[in-house]
């Protein structure tokens, strides 16, 4: 049986960048926010409720309107809160059919919001990528020209860090590349002697 493992961190943590040094050792990722995109893009289910939901504005000529969404839900938890019931159990369908077609010890599963949506109880071990704020607000800002301002707002709504470390099997402390390669296989390691061992 394929175990599961989580990925989580706050905005500008760097878990997409750990993501991709697990699949450079071979495991598979699945990225969740990605796939959501995607399920919003494709399904005509999940177009039908948002549409329902939000007006026609959410799509533009067949695609996406991620910013008018992003505007509607800034400050308002209950409406994102609606678009995830609509979108969650969709991405975690589509993910139980990736899990099957996988052949390895573990996947990973890597989720922005995993300990704010309560899933935690979904995964057999989890890590957390973590930074500092600084850092962090100087990754989102480089990567995503967001104001200062709107990513403090961001990652006020997000969890604090002391909480999903002190829920997490393992934490990487990602500043330096070299040590988070270096723990990523140290930690990846570990899992595979777990498995054996379980």
């Amino acid at each position: 049986m394929t175990k599961i493992v989580g990925l989580t961190g706050g905005i500008g943590s760097g878990k997409t960048t750990v993501a991709r040094l697990f699949e450079a050792l071979g495991v598979p990722i699945y990225i969740a926010d990605e796939e959501a995109k995607t399920l919003m893009q494709n399904s005509k289910i999940i177009q039908q409720e948002l549409i329902q939901l939000l007006g026609k504005s959410c799509y533009v000529d067949g695609q996406l309107n991620r910013s008018f969404i992003a505007s509607k839900v800034f400050n308002d938890q209950s409406l994102l809160q609606k678009i995830n019931a609509i979108v969650h159990p969709k991405v975690a369908e589509h993910f139980e059919r990736w899990v099957s077609k996988q052949d390895a010890p573990y996947v990973i599963k890597e989720v922005a919001i995993l300990f704010e949506t309560k899933s935690q109880d979904q995964f057999d071990l989890i890590i957390t990528v973590t930074a500092p704020t600084e850092t962090r607000i100087q990754r989102v800002i480089d990567r995503d020209q967001k104001t200062k301002k709107d990513i403090e707002s961001i990652i006020d709504n997000q969890l604090p860090e002391s909480q999903k470390m002190s829920q997490s099997h393992f934490v990487i402390h990602n500043i330096s590349l070299l040590e988070t390669e270096i723990n990523v296989q140290n930690i990846h390691e570990k899992i595979l002697n777990k498995i054996k061992n379980s």
